[in-house]
């Protein structure tokens, strides 16, 4: 049973910022987008009604609960097993087959788990093996084989030092709709498959895990903030940190933004060593995430995005966040996108015609072996994508860091031309009225102390 200890003086916890402390904040009053806005289509009600029953149908297709009870392994099992340091600022569930609920705890948690991977001889790589019934079978399913809950920062130091693997932390945010135990199979999962020599955290915020608690978990990821940021805070001051990746996925990608917004408002600049930031299907509104990429600063970190045209829980989630586009499904090969996004030095990985199980369409950063290979083979040390990293489907394309790479099917002639727009249906934009892309790249604006 998880114990409730309250990690008092501990960094990771929002007390730890001082009520007297002074912040920089960036002068909102003269907003300037990154991207302007695109073209507003009104949704026909039937295929909302469609997107949405696909959701709750894939919300009540479920797997076994009450997965988190470590099981024994008496014998070899031809797996493998992922060690990760979990943070949380969800309340304890007081029971051992869950840990944590969805609901908010303003003191976050840390807990050293274990989680046994079957071999690929009985698991297709990019999936999760949620067993069929409670307790697991390691030899076939994922399965929890040690859960320790961390009382002090100093455990939590010690845990790393244990764990290090070349001063690279990686540290996952999960999306929508998760349970506890879904995020941690999700992280073991692209952290095998992905083979990154990384040392894994997780930071799992207040979910529901119901389709129709969207903005309950939205405003979970307003309040996990200060807890994120805090805790990256933390990583970043240990001496045995050297290199910190930050990956989040759909709505995870607002909280891991915001931290790093809140992080670079208060000290001037994103820490250091957070040297890459993956966001996978980031459910952001596009005008949102210019202003968040405006205010990290100087020195910003690198920025990855996957995003698929095709991803259906975006669409919901554009409905229901006043038509706007997501970043995660726009087409980075049309304008505005393409030559902003060039500009400002974001590589952009197209997957839409990339195929997996997902029928949300909604996770295939993880469901590709490929992507989630792509991911810890070059994107967590922070290497420049080229046409021979991404070569495994036709089609795919990338726009990277002011240059433009095809792959597949699209012609050569391509990599110094306009990025080739993919086949199949094609999302036109309008071109701005005026450019105020490259204003908002470089605006200094006024940054006025505020004390509170």
């Amino acid at each position: 049973m998880v114990s409730r200890a309250i990690l008092k003086h501990y960094d990771w916890s929002p007390a730890a910022i001082s009520s007297s402390e002074s912040i920089n904040m960036h002068d909102t009053s003269g907003a300037i987008e990154l991207l302007p806005p695109p073209r507003r289509n009104r949704v026909a009600a039937l295929p909302v009604l469609g997107l949405l029953l696909t959701l709750v149908l894939a919300g009540c297709a479920g797997h076994a609960k009450g997965v988190m009870t470590p099981v024994a392994v008496t014998g070899a099992t031809g797996g493998s097993t992922v060690d990760m340091l979990v943070v949380t600022s969800r309340v304890p569930s007081h029971d051992p087959a869950t840990l944590f609920t969805g609901e908010r705890s303003p003191t976050p948690y840390l807990t050293d788990i274990t989680v046994s991977i079957p071999s690929d001889a009985k698991r297709k790589p990019g999936t999760v093996q949620w067993p069929k019934k409670v307790p697991p079978n390691p030899e076939t399913d994922f399965a929890v084989t040690k859960v320790q809950q961390l009382n002090s920062p100093e455990e939590g130091r010690a845990w790393f030092r244990k764990h290090v693997v070349d001063g690279h932390a990686m540290v996952f945010v999960h999306g929508f709709n998760n349970r506890y135990e879904d995020s941690v199979f999700r992280f073991a999962q692209i952290v095998h498959d992905s083979k990154a020599k990384v040392t894994p955290i997780l930071f799992t915020w207040p979910s529901r895990a119901r389709v129709f608690d969207y903005n309950y978990d939205k405003e979970s990821t307003n309040f996990s903030r200060t807890a994120l940021e805090q805790g990256l805070q933390t990583l970043a001051k240990d001496k045995d940190v050297k290199e910190i990746t930050v990956m989040a996925h759909s709505m995870g990608t607002w909280l891991a933004m915001e931290s790093l917004r809140q992080m670079a408002i208060r000290d001037g600049r994103v820490q250091p060593k957070i040297k890459n930031v993956i966001l996978a299907s980031p459910d952001i509104d596009v005008d949102v995430f210019a202003r968040q990429w405006n205010e990290l600063g100087k020195d910003k970190p690198k920025i990855t995005i996957f995003v698929s045209q095709d991803d259906r829980a975006l669409k919901v989630s554009r409905l229901i966040s006043g038509d706007v586009d997501r970043l995660g499904a726009i087409n980075p090969a049309a304008e505005p996108y393409k030559t902003k996004l060039e500009a400002a030095g974001i590589t952009v990985v197209d997957l839409t015609q990339v195929k997996t199980d997902d029928g949300l369409r909604h996770g295939k950063f993880a469901e590709s072996p490929e992507i989630v290979q792509l991911i810890g083979q070059r994107l967590v040390t922070g290497q420049t994508l080229t046409d021979s990293d991404v070569s495994f489907a036709d089609g795919v394309t990338a726009v990277v860091a002011g240059s433009v790479g095809t792959v597949g099917k699209v012609a050569a002639t391509t990599v110094t031309a306009p990025l080739t727009v993919l086949e199949g249906n094609r999302i036109e934009y309008r071109r701005p009225k005026s450019d105020r892309v490259h204003e908002t790249l470089n605006s200094k604006s006024p940054t006025p102390e505020l004390s509170y």
